[in-house]
């Protein structure tokens, strides 16, 4: 186990991999921890060093009071890559972790060489949308909305194929912090990116999933049109995690957009 003081807070962390080789950071989702990446890091081996860490309320990293904002997020991946010495990486970064990723940018380019960008946004849903979610959470906990996550998370196909492992993506939502789930919430709920998006300049993939119910793949092409050279790509047949249900689609994206741009 590996935890670093960042930001004023201890993020739990893993590193792995050479430190020769180019560094690729992941930020994960709501309601998910660094495991998330497991299937496409295991495809990476060899290729990058790789940073995947617990997000402040998630996972095995500190739960401080909130509210949380996105500048919180943000400093802290920054705190956390400062401490690791890292500049110029390759950002990966899912749903709220794909926001750490833009205001990174916008914040720290120099930290960021290129980004990835998968089912997120510059905004993402609405205030109305985050206020009835929070409003559930602290009435009935995370359980009580677990399994319409699910069904945002995950395409019907998955669910249906593959009962024991929804199973444990559900765990580990419910066991998720809800003070950190909630305060990470507060965070989406007022994170807008969508007019800076425009000061984009790095090389960049959006990546969207077919299925997704939390963030459309329009939503996913619309923030690429943003940001000027970014490409988009439509893995089809999966929901919100791609790296989940497709993880070998999701790492040869990677690996291709690495090589175009010459990271690799």
């Amino acid at each position: 186990m590996q935890v670093i003081e960042a930001n004023g807070i201890a993020l739990h962390c893993a590193v792995q991999g050479d430190p020769g080789k180019p560094a690729a950071v992941f930020s994960n989702s709501l309601g998910t921890d660094f495991r998330l990446w497991d299937r496409v890091v295991d495809r990476l081996a060899g290729r990058f060093r790789v940073v995947r860490y617990d997000s402040r309320g998630h996972g095995l990293s500190e739960c401080p009071a909130g509210p949380y904002s996105l500048t919180d997020l943000t400093n802290d991946a920054a705190a956390l890559m400062d401490a690791l010495e890292l500049k110029d990486t390759l950002f990966v970064g899912l749903s709220i972790g794909g926001l750490v990723a833009q205001q990174l940018v916008l914040e720290r380019q120099e930290l960021v060489g290129a980004a990835i960008l998968s089912n997120t946004g510059s905004k993402i849903g609405n205030r109305k949308f985050w206020n009835q979610r929070i409003t559930a959470i602290r009435e009935g906990g995370i359980e009580a909305i677990a399994d319409s996550i699910i069904e945002r998370w995950l395409s019907d196909s998955f669910r249906r194929s593959n009962g024991l492992e929804t199973a444990a993506w559900k765990a580990m939502l419910v066991r998720t912090p809800a003070a950190g789930y909630v305060s990470s919430c507060e965070a989406l709920r007022d994170a807008d990116l969508t007019e800076r998006a425009f000061g984009f300049d790095l090389p960049a993939l959006a990546i969207a999933g077919s299925e997704d119910g939390a963030t459309p793949p329009d939503l996913v092409r619309e923030t690429a049109s943003r940001i000027q050279g970014a490409h988009f790509e439509l893995i089809e047949g999966v929901g919100h995690l791609p790296c989940v249900e497709a993880p070998e689609t999701f790492a040869e994206l990677v690996i291709e957009f690495a090589v175009e741009i010459g990271i690799l």
